[in-house]
């Protein structure tokens, strides 16, 4: 199973949030999820309020596969989370 580390989208037009999530690569965007990792919320002031995850977790995932989107990568890595993606 392809595994990929995502953005899903919550929020109304104009106003979105996002979940970061583990799921399996050939689901929809907005579809069943394996794991919730965290949250961002691109309208927040604070920088570190933007981008809540568990870091554990995030590790975890990414040790046992799961591929992130070019979005999430760039997040982790402007956040500090993780250094070599790919």
């Amino acid at each position: 199973m392809a595994v990929s580390m995502r953005l899903k989208r919550f929020g109304r037009k104009g106003c979105a949030y996002y979940r970061l999530v583990v799921t399996d690569r050939r689901r929809r965007r907005d579809g069943g999820v394996i794991e919730e990792l965290g949250a961002y919320d691109p309208h927040c002031t604070d920088v570190h309020q933007k981008l809540k995850v568990d870091k554990e977790r995030v590790s975890y995932w990414i040790g046992q596969g799961a591929q992130p989107t070019s979005s999430v990568g760039s997040l982790l890595k402007r956040q500090g989370f993780v250094e070599n993606l790919r």
